[in-house]
């Protein structure tokens, strides 16, 4: 039998590594603690700091505030504006991170005697960020200030035009900004060119969890003034469950502060304050607390629906309100745009695999056409980077008024890909652009489309073959069939919350035979494996048919043995929960 530390070339071709330690469990006779101490250790946690990442709290990993630029600035204005009794409007992006981080400003203001205004631009109408127009309607219309989150920090016109007629526009972003920054009242941003090293470190937060910081600011800056003298200061804690859905749903790297307003707000949504995600929970079918896998596959999703093809501030007011019934009807609303979102995209996915043949040689995937959605390009540009391995565009041509095609990106570790955008806009070579390492959005005229191919194959080709050489499947353990139980799963998951920038663990089981193999929904991948020990278990490979593994596997019958790696969850649909497979490479081990 071969074992798991000699495979050089998997089924999907690529070589197998342990991540940290070498941890072969054999059954699973390793204790506990070690298990969780060894995937800490893998993940880059020093062994002086085990400790603090165990269980991550807000009062081990929260920064001072102030340490930001501009955000002492930014909570003076905000106090201002309360105390003086000014119209404050939240200005936010139409995703999960958006409607996130203006519900969660906006049920501050709420709990401090403010009730303020807020604003979700259409995506298909106007497309990402705040415009001139906008801003200048909500200064005519009596705001005295407004709050940009989740945009702002390359909206130049816009925040001049702002300007112009008199208003203050704070601007709450997370997106890489350019060294000259846009005309604001305040700027807050991790990822501004002029921050501090300290602050900097902080560039992995989402937008919203820059907000909270903000909440954090606000609140002492009230404090200072003698605001809660008469009145009961904010809970804030009780905020985290937004923070911790926006976080996950943008993709946000979960390492320190992250981790922490993950873990914790995940805690907060068990209890259900937050009348809007507790429909959303139940719309969902989710019959337990919420985990952190939930809110990227079931809770993000519905609400992005709203932005994608459906009104755009469905996810801000389902977020904000107070009413049982409103939350259900919009909530309902929502799961309904996200079925309807789901045969879009996968439309428009078909249509854009047939562009990827022309495109092997190119290093980065750029695959554009006329009547695709501009609302599930994004997610579709996801599914060919995960196809091809490969930094992947997807653009929606004539997709605006003028004429112009929207786009939207996903990367590769190792390919800043947000930062390649920027410059191609620097460099005319885009109507506008912007994004951060693992995602961008753009506007192009479709004449430019070939040559902004070309430019990013120039600018990119050495970093993304790099970043594919060293890829490899990493293990965090192996074990055979007798050692894959619930009680595994549960001390895996004491080392999460997991996603990107700490991975989950990911599993080796075998060698097994494939007593069972066959097509689940279209192109799932369903087996039964049983190893020499005696002990069988069941596996799914997602989204695996048409692949060299899934084809192989689906033929495993014919004696072969093999390695399966994935990760190991519970299966609670039986009698008593079991643990399963998610299957995500094999190779064979004969």
């Amino acid at each position: 039998m071969i074992p798991v530390t000699a495979i050089t070339q998997s089924l999907s071709g690529q070589a197998w590594r342990w991540r940290g330690g070498n941890m072969d469990l054999g059954h699973g006779a390793s204790a506990d603690d070690a298990i969780v101490t060894q995937l800490l250790l893998s993940r880059g946690v020093s062994l002086d700091d085990l400790e603090r990442h165990r269980r991550p709290t807000l009062r081990d990993f929260l920064p001072d505030p102030s340490l930001f630029r501009d955000m002492d600035s930014a909570a003076r204005r905000i106090a201002q504006a309360i105390e003086q009794s000014q119209k404050i409007t939240i200005y936010g992006d139409y995703d999960v991170d958006g409607a996130t981080s203006a519900a969660l400003l906006i049920l501050l203001l709420r709990d401090l005697g403010v009730e303020a205004g807020h604003y979700i631009p259409d995506r298909l109408l106007e497309g990402y960020g705040p415009s001139g127009e906008a801003l200048v309607k909500l200064a005519q219309e009596g705001s005295e200030l407004i709050v940009t989150v989740d945009c702002g920090a390359m909206a130049h016109e816009a925040l001049s035009a702002a300007a112009q007629v008199g208003v203050d526009v704070i601007v709450v972003d997370h997106h890489k900004c350019s060294a000259e920054l846009p005309r604001a009242a305040a700027l807050v941003n991790p990822n501004r060119l002029d921050e501090c090293d300290e602050a900097a470190a902080h560039g992995h937060l989402a937008a919203v969890g820059v907000a909270f910081l903000l909440a954090v600011a606000l609140v002492r800056e009230l404090r200072g003034r003698g605001y809660f003298e008469s009145r009961k200061a904010p809970d804030l804690m009780r905020l985290l469950d937004l923070v911790a859905l926006g976080t996950v749903a943008d993709v946000a790297q979960l390492k320190g502060l992250n981790r922490a307003f993950v873990a914790q707000g995940l805690k907060i949504m068990a209890r259900r304050d937050n009348v809007g995600l507790s429909a959303l929970i139940d719309a969902s079918r989710l019959s337990r607390a919420p985990t952190c896998s939930d809110l990227g596959f079931a809770l993000g999703p519905r609400i992005n629906a709203g932005g994608r093809v459906g009104e755009a501030t469905l996810g801000v007011r389902l977020l904000t309100t107070q009413d049982p019934d409103e939350a259900r009807d919009i909530a309902a609303q929502l799961s309904r745009l996200n079925e309807e979102r789901r045969a879009i995209e996968q439309e428009v996915q078909e249509a854009a695999e047939t562009q990827i043949a022309s495109q092997h040689n190119r290093a980065v995937m750029v695959l554009a056409g006329r009547g695709w959605h501009p609302g599930v390009i994004g997610i579709v540009a996801g599914r060919i980077k995960e196809k091809t391995g490969k930094p992947s565009l997807v653009i929606a041509l004539e997709a605006d008024e003028a004429g112009n095609g929207k786009g939207s990106g996903r990367s590769i570790a190792g390919v800043d890909l947000g930062a390649a955008i920027i410059a191609a806009r620097e460099a005319g070579l885009l109507v506008a652009g912007g994004g951060h390492a693992m995602a961008c959005g753009l506007t192009i005229d479709p004449a430019r489309v070939d040559a902004l191919a070309d430019w990013l194959d120039e600018r990119l080709a050495r970093e993304v073959i790099g970043a594919r050489a060293s890829q490899s499947l990493l293990l965090d353990l192996s074990l055979t069939p007798g050692g894959l139980r619930p009680s595994l799963v549960e001390t895996l998951e004491a080392a999460g919350p997991f996603g990107i920038g700490w991975p989950g663990p990911r599993v080796a089981v075998g060698p097994v035979r494939l007593v069972k193999c066959d097509l689940v929904g279209t192109d799932h991948v369903r087996m039964v494996a049983a190893g020499a020990d005696g002990h069988s278990f069941k596996a799914i490979a997602f989204r695996a048919a048409q692949s060299e593994m899934g084809q192989a596997l689906l033929h495993g019958s014919r004696g072969r043995t093999f390695w399966l790696a994935g990760r190991a969850r519970i299966d609670d649909w039986g009698s008593r929960p079991a643990a399963e497979l998610h299957v995500e490479d094999a190779a064979f081990a004969d």
